[in-house]
């Protein structure tokens, strides 16, 4: 299986296009655990006026990745299999950030859950997710 000469460094694992086009940040809290920020503009509205769904999952997808990511030894990576989401409320406007932890490594799947919250401390959104472990 060929990657993405991006999945080759681990240090340039969180520089992608999409995440600069959507100002999201990613940041480590510890082993197992990832969070994404981004803060809503105008771009990421859907017609209805409200952030797309494809933005939320976006974040969820990148907070799994990178809780993953901090629990897989040298020369793995990781890979989306599946991921549900369910959408709660609306959002407008503000910032949101999206929690993601695993909660079952094994040696081939990872198994995740993720919670979104807007700028107030709300949930928004959560999800659940299933990654592959893929060694180099």
């Amino acid at each position: 299986m060929l990657l993405p000469s991006v999945c080759m460094d681990r240090h340039d694992y969180e520089d992608f296009p999409l995440r600069r086009f959507l100002g999201m940040d990613i940041q480590r809290v510890e082993r197992g655990q990832g969070v994404t920020r981004l803060e809503v503009s105008e771009d990421l509205l859907n017609p209805n006026g409200v952030v797309h769904g494809g933005v939320l999952f976006t974040m969820v997808d990148t907070a799994m990745g990178k809780a993953t990511m901090t629990s897989l030894e040298e020369g793995q990576f990781c890979a989306s299999i599946e991921i549900q989401m369910r959408f709660l409320r609306p959002v407008r406007s503000g910032q949101l950030e999206a929690h993601a932890t695993v909660i079952r490594l094994g040696r081939k799947v990872v198994h995740l859950e993720s919670r979104v919250y807007d700028a107030d401390g709300t949930l928004v959104a959560t999800g659940a997710g299933t990654f592959a472990v893929i060694s180099v």
